[in-house]
């Protein structure tokens, strides 16, 4: 791919495509029939660059509509946009959803990450390959983690076209999976997000009481049962009484760095170069997380009200909802709250007739995990590729577009409505002093009922266990997912909060708790786990990408000989993994030799 335009041209669907995200063009300039054109003026040009934030929504619908990003679509989406192919080309080949390559109209994403390992998604995958064989018109992909592991094995089919269609197949069979894949119209619609919490109706519950209990479309089942009641008690507050009460809740951050959210909206807000912006990263692909995914689909507006909640608190009149590429459910139904809202008033111009201007916008990710890191996250949105920013400057001082921006991920931003609505110091009391409210858990593996639970911080993990129905002969529980740590079944007693986790030696991280039992290969789970960190490494720092690719490579001599030089390997591993937590650019490199460490010092993996 080439700094400048090629010879290839668009077809009239792909010119469809991206005319539908950026509007006709109004220049042959930017790709207009030059029949009628009019070269002695060039139109386009620093407004076109002020939209290079729209090449992402412009590569997804390209993707959407032929299924792949032919050269002549690429260069079309670029003269719109005034962006060099090469760029546009090193952005498209970043993200795992898109393909740059002919490939059929379905593909079938089979997840193969650690929930859906130990559900045997290898066996799965070779009887899909074996029962659609070759000429099916669909293409088998082993993916990373589809956020479905209280599911577990998963699949995900997508077929190109106007509409694009979903289906997903979950707990998926060989059958199952090839109807999602040849017909995604026919197959059987997923069951209601309350069939992922299994304490779904206990009023006790303060952040998942609502799902499974009000019809997740209906704005008015929402406001019945205490919808918007947060909003207006913020602006009866204020800004500064809202930051003010989400400081002394204690509220921290739920998305793994368990930073003060008071502290990070009080320093946005009074950052004096506007605008500010807000951006609530819902891209959660920590191998075993899916509470996001389930808030979404169970609770929709409640998203929308904490992000406007959060906005007014800081000075945002804009909003920007980063979604994972694969929750094609959440993203509908997200949409459609977010379209009612601003019917309604609650989104807008004049929102409540307070005078305040709020809206929010949803940008669909395409799978990278990298993009969780909160300044990945800001690339990806303004049509770069999805790579880690050096700090400082920090978000709350230059951001999103250059500018203050909070970031929060959805469990964050959901617990701010009981702050409102209890007042922060009955919010403190719950939990404990340095770790206070509930926690969302993403508990799965080797449990009868796997699904998102509610506790308050403080509770065991024996306890969240016992809850999820633990099954005998435990072999270890890996906190964290993929970037935590493994513990061993006589540390159940271990407090989840943050520090209590810390002092044991691991960390709580999102809240992903995944158990397994002595019937899954732990050497292969950790080889899984390098694998992962592999493929998700954005490649920018030495560190990283070269210390995960030694990582996976020495795990894959210690699982495929006797353990006669074992010890070497573990050696180099021990020395790899510090390099990459000292020198790596991002949580990412610093974490990847966290669960491969614990499994090694606590549980023996290769003894």
């Amino acid at each position: 791919m080439d700094l400048h335009f090629g010879d290839s041209k668009p077809t009239d669907d792909e010119r469809a495509a991206v005319d539908a995200v950026l509007g006709p063009p109004e220049s042959s300039w930017e790709g207009a029939d030059r029949r009628d054109a009019d070269l002695r003026w060039a139109r386009g040009g620093r407004e076109a660059r002020d939209r290079r934030d729209l090449l992402l929504p412009g590569l997804h619908a390209i993707n959407d509509r032929m299924g792949w990003i032919s050269e002549g679509a690429l260069d079309y989406l670029c003269r719109r946009l005034t962006v060099p192919p090469a760029e546009a080309y090193g952005v498209a080949t970043f993200y795992a959803m898109f393909s740059v390559e002919p490939r059929p109209a379905t593909v079938l994403h089979v997840c193969t990450d650690l929930a859906c390992a130990a559900a045997d998604a290898s066996a799965l995958c070779a009887g899909i390959e074996s029962r659609l064989g070759t000429g099916s018109g669909v293409s088998v992909e082993r993916s990373p983690c589809l956020g479905l592991c209280e599911r577990a094995p998963a699949a995900l089919a997508v077929r190109a076209g106007d509409p694009v269609r979903t289906a997903v197949a979950a707990p998926a069979s060989v059958e199952a999976a090839v109807l999602a894949a040849s017909a995604p119209d026919s197959a059987p619609e997923e069951g209601p997000a309350a069939g992922a919490v299994p304490q779904a109706g206990d009023p006790s519950l303060l952040l998942l009481n609502r799902v499974g209990v009000v019809d997740p479309s209906s704005l008015d089942d929402y406001r019945a049962h205490g919808g918007y009641t947060a909003l207006r008690r913020a602006f009866a507050l204020g800004p500064a009484g809202v930051i003010r009460e989400v400081t002394d809740s204690g509220l921290l951050g739920r998305g793994g760095a368990a930073f003060p959210t008071g502290r990070k909206w009080q320093a946005t807000a009074s950052q004096p170069d506007h605008p500010h912006y807000l951006v609530c990263n819902a891209d959660e692909s920590e191998p075993g997380t899916f509470k996001d995914r389930v808030l979404m689909e169970g609770d929709p507006y409640a998203l929308v009200e904490a992000m406007t909640v959060a906005a007014y608190a800081v000075g945002a009149h804009q909003g920007y909802l980063y979604l994972r590429g694969e929750y094609p459910r959440a993203l509908h139904r997200m949409q459609y709250a977010v379209d009612c809202a601003r019917a309604r008033g609650l989104l807008g111009d004049d929102i409540l007739g307070q005078g305040y201007a709020f809206d929010i916008e949803i940008r669909r990710g395409a799978g990278a995990y990298i993009c969780g890191e909160e300044t990945a996250l800001f690339n990806s949105i303004e049509g770069y590729r999805g790579e880690p920013r050096s700090k400082p400057p920090f978000p709350v001082e230059k951001g999103l577009f250059g500018k203050p921006t909070v970031e929060n991920n959805v469990e964050t931003l959901v617990n701010v409505l009981p702050i409102l609505t209890m007042g922060a110091p009955a919010y403190a009391a719950i939990g404990t002093p340095r770790s206070t409210g509930p926690k969302l858990f993403c508990v799965s593996g080797s449990v009868e009922r796997p699904g998102v639970y509610e506790l308050p911080f403080g509770a065991t993990l024996g306890e969240l266990l016992t809850l999820a129905g633990l099954r005998e002969n435990l072999r270890a529980v890996l906190l964290g997912g993929a970037a935590g740590g493994f513990v061993r079944p006589d540390e159940l007693d271990i407090p989840l909060t943050f520090e209590g986790t810390r002092e044991a030696g691991t960390t709580l991280g999102s809240g992903v708790v995944m158990a397994f039992d002595d019937t899954v290969p732990l050497p292969r789970l950790l080889l899984r786990i390098a694998e992962f960190f592999r493929d998700e490494s954005c490649g920018q720092c030495v560190p990283c990408r070269v210390g995960t690719v030694r990582q996976e490579e020495a795990l894959h001599r210690i699982v495929e000989r006797t353990g006669s030089d074992a010890a070497n390997d573990i050696a180099l591993l021990r020395e790899v993994g510090r390099a990459m937590r000292d020198a790596s650019i991002c949580g990412l490199g610093q974490t990847a030799w966290n669960a491969v460490e614990s499994a090694i010092d606590r549980l023996g993996a290769y003894e």
